[in-house]
């Protein structure tokens, strides 16, 4: 959500604390409650409650609205299928202006709806019909043309035509050879008269190629074999009449089974491959039979004349009705493709003013009628700057609506707890949502963004620190943020669009990334000396051997950074081992000390005195006096230059406070020291387990005594508190629940402050790993390759250290990463002062319902 809190890319002051909230209630008048509705979901700043909860969708006032405007938006989807299987784009905004009515826009979608659907059943018919007579044309071409003859020795029709003739002569005759064609059942008609002439009879068609093989098996078992069966091939593309895809035959072979030829085909996807066939039998049962296994199979049959100048005529003719239809399946579909674009032209105007329609009387319906049946009465948070606001807009919708009743807007006081509402904009929107993945705040507590927005890419940084790499990363971070407005107005995919929402953050990592690789001195795992000569030199030739003994001093210290001549000795990794992890130990105790700080100030802005004795200070004590004593004694070693060791330090504080430290001890009174401290942290847990459940009862028992005994004064003192008994009430105190709360809180705590310190040394962890990564992605892969002297080689090392590096460090090293940093927040910060158990504000308005899909 974009606001206006603060100008620049700096977050506002107000992103520290929600935006104060108030419940209004507003009573509308009937006649001007639609464009009431309408102007205050341009402005956005009120959230309606729904004070119909219990009646079901179907027994609200505007429930016929609703499904008007459903039924346009059905019809809305519809024209989008249509233009989008036409391949027609919508602009993105109308290029038609002027306003149009609900009830016009309507009628106009009935009709256009209705023309569309009697164009697309006209079309279709046509287009039916249209295959229908190409398939029979095809049938027409092969079963008299003469493009089998040097195949079959004549035309593919009479050819089988005699050799069904003959067949059957032979077979009336009794001398026939006994083969695979020979009928089943030869004596079946012996009783028919050998003087008649039996007359043959034939279906022309075309039949799917999958069921070619069934579609002959039932033939001859149906006949008993007396039929005489031949297909051809389609050359040409067809559509089928009855599913409309292409019929294509790209490779053909002849197949003679059973007295039938068939003809395989291969075709592309969503194809239907066909045979053209020819079927000779005798008799009406036969023909009969034929039939019905015909229309089984899906096979289409066509007309045939054995009179060669009326197939000659049958051609022509079907040949001029398929050019007529031609002519007009194309005048239709470009009339049906004008009628789309004009629809398309005016699309997104429509659909938006159907939604804004949608969402209105949705919004009404939230809202309750009073008992005269003239005004409807509402109630919604809305933020207490935006009251001048909302008053505007409802003098406007008066004024326009020409009502003679001026809309009411009143405060209502009440004890529910308000929703949360930052006003940030595109810079600090990112961070926000980062923040409310863990929980929406509670209202008004201390928002973690406002110091997210710095330490979450610093910790990144931390573990990622090298700026080459943060230099790859800034200019993919970059892109996005010069193009931004091109992208943002494109439709975008899942992780692209994901990465162009938190471009900000990228960039703020690349940032952090980059000064942390300059303090790590690290650019692709390479040292140097950006900032004068080291403070060292060996006193060996090699320096790859040497130790810290074998190091003199010869200059003042490496002004800024790792000095670079620690990378290539033999104390590289005990030297940044040791530096990263005392690091990370040293920054995880001062953001956990900033948690406990955020947690007063939160005490102190709601005024919880026993959150600030019982809670705020223990917890300070414990932390700092175990943990913050163990980050003074990282700093003071640091300064001083001391041996001593700092695990004996902190385990013998626990197990021997009493003992002697020996070479150990820092600083004169250490012993003494660590005794208070360990003493403070001992009696800080009591302090924090105790003392506020008790006060919590004694508080509770006082203020209930207090309103037990305050006496009523009347109706009106009843109504006044069953009003506010509607807008919330008090909740019933359980002693033994805040003990055990508070119990499990201590315990967490205690446990948190150890296991939490712990869970920083994942900065030392990750960041030794993408070093070490790092280097042996140079080393062994970029240097190996160099040294072969070989142009080939040399170019596959650079390839495979360009995919190394972009796949393994850019892409899952910066996802580990963000991933623990993210942890870091949510888990050892957060948790130390942030309940996020509120919800967010989320008012009517139309920008959201512009953004959304249906």
């Amino acid at each position: 959500m974009a606001g206006g809190g603060g100008g620049g890319c700096c977050p506002p002051m107000e992103l520290m604390r929600s935006e104060p909230m108030h419940l209004v209630q507003l009573i509308i008048p009937l006649e001007s409650s639609h464009l009431t509705v309408s102007y205050l979901g341009q402005l956005g700043l009120i959230q309606f409650k729904d004070l119909n909860s219990e009646k079901s969708p179907f027994q609200r006032t505007y429930a016929n609205q609703i499904k008007q405007c459903g039924e346009m938006s059905r019809r809305l989807r519809y024209f989008k299928e249509q233009m989008s299987n036409a391949g027609i784009s919508t602009p993105p905004k109308s290029s038609t202006k002027g306003d149009i009515e609900v009830d016009d826009l309507e009628a106009k979608l009935v009709d256009l709806e209705a023309e569309l659907t009697e164009m697309n059943a006209n079309n279709e018919k046509l287009l039916r019909t249209y295959n229908e007579l190409a398939e029979f044309k095809l049938v027409l071409q092969k079963v008299t043309c003469s493009y089998f003859s040097v195949l079959y020795a004549g035309e593919f029709f009479y050819t089988a035509q005699r050799s069904a003739s003959t067949q059957q002569r032979e077979i009336e005759s009794g001398h026939i050879e006994e083969s695979l064609d020979t009928p089943l059942l030869r004596d079946q008609d012996k009783s028919v008269d050998a003087s008649k002439t039996v007359q043959l009879g034939f279906f022309t068609g075309l039949v799917p190629r999958e069921k070619s093989m069934a579609f002959e098996r039932i033939l001859f078992r149906a006949t008993r074999g007396n039929v005489f069966v031949r297909q051809t091939s389609v050359e040409n593309p067809v559509m089928d009449p009855a599913s409309g895809e292409k019929v294509d035959t790209l490779t053909l072979s002849v197949h003679c089974e059973l007295s039938i030829i068939s003809i395989t085909a291969h075709y592309d996807t969503l194809t239907v491959e066909k045979n053209v066939f020819v079927i000779f039998y005798s008799g009406e049962r036969a023909k009969t039979k034929i039939h019905k296994i015909c229309e089984v199979f899906g096979a289409n049959r066509y007309p045939f004349s054995e009179d060669i100048s009326k197939q000659a005529q049958m051609l022509k003719e079907v040949s001029s009705r398929i050019s007529e239809l031609r002519t007009t399946i194309d005048a239709g579909l470009l009339h049906r493709g004008n009628l789309l674009q004009t629809i398309g032209d005016q699309f997104e105007q429509w659909n938006l003013l159907v939604r804004k329609e949608k969402s209105i009387y949705h919004t009404l319906n939230m809202l309750s009628m009073d008992v005269t049946k003239k005004c409807l009465v509402g109630e919604g948070w809305s933020p207490v700057f935006a009251t001048n606001e909302i008053q505007d807009a409802l003098h406007r919708a008066t004024f326009d609506s020409n009502s003679q009743v001026e809309a009411i807007f009143q405060v209502l006081h009440t004890k529910e707890s308000p929703p949360t509402y930052f006003r940030t904009n595109k810079f600090t929107t990112a961070f926000q949502e980062i923040v409310d993945a863990y929980g929406i705040a509670k209202y008004q507590e201390a928002n973690p963004t406002v110091f997210t927005v710095v330490t979450f890419p610093f910790l990144f940084a931390v573990m990622f620190g090298d700026w080459g790499h943060g230099i790859c990363i800034l200019l993919a971070a970059l892109f996005l943020v010069v193009r931004e407005k091109k992208l943002g107005s494109q439709k975008l995919g899942d992780i692209m669009e994901m990465m162009f929402g938190g471009r900000y953050v990228i960039l703020m990592m690349a940032v952090f990334s980059i000064y942390t690789g300059l303090i790590y001195n690290e650019f692709f795992s390479v040292p140097f000396s950006l900032f004068g000569q080291s403070a060292y030199e060996c006193r060996d030739l090699s320096c790859k051997d040497a130790t810290t003994d074998g190091l003199i001093k010869v200059r003042d210290a490496y002004p800024f950074g790792v000095d670079p001549v620690w990378y290539g000795s033999r104390s590289e990794l005990p030297f940044l081992n040791s530096l990263k992890m005392k690091m990370s130990i040293l920054l995880g105790v001062a953001q956990m000390n900033l948690g406990i700080m955020m947690s007063f100030f939160n005490a102190k802005f709601f005024r919880s005195c026993v959150d600030i004795w019982f809670q705020f200070i223990p917890q300070m004590i414990f932390l700092n006096g175990l943990f913050g004593y163990l980050s003074m004694l990282i700093v003071l070693k640091w300064c001083t230059g001391s041996k001593a060791d700092l695990y004996h330090i902190m385990i013998y504080m626990f197990l021997s406070p009493t003992d002697e430290l020996g070479e150990n001890q820092l600083f004169s009174g250490q012993k003494t020291v660590q005794m208070v401290l360990l003493l403070l942290a001992l009696v800080s847990v009591p302090w924090m387990l105790l003392p506020k459940p008790f006060i919590l009862k004694y508080q509770h028992q006082r203020r209930h005594q207090n309103e037990t005994y305050m006496p009523l004064q009347g109706e009106e003192s009843l109504q006044v508190e069953a009003s506010h008994g509607s807008h919330g009430g008090h909740e019933e105190f359980e002693f033994s629940e805040v003990l055990v709360h508070q119990l499990i809180h201590t315990i967490e705590f205690v446990l948190g402050a150890v296991s939490n310190t712990a869970s920083y040394l994942r900065l030392w962890a990750l960041s030794l790993a993408h070093s070490e990564l790092s280097s042996v992605f140079y080393e062994k892969v970029l240097l190996l390759a160099w040294g072969y002297n070989n142009v080939a080689i040399l170019i596959v090392g650079i390839l495979v250290f360009i995919f190394a590096t972009v796949g393994v460090l850019l892409v899952m090293e910066t996802l580990s990463a963000f991933l623990h940093a993210l942890r870091l927040h949510w888990v050892e910060f957060q948790n130390k002062f942030y309940l996020g158990d509120g919800y967010k504000f989320l008012p009517f308005s139309f920008s959201f319902n512009g953004e959304e899909e249906e």
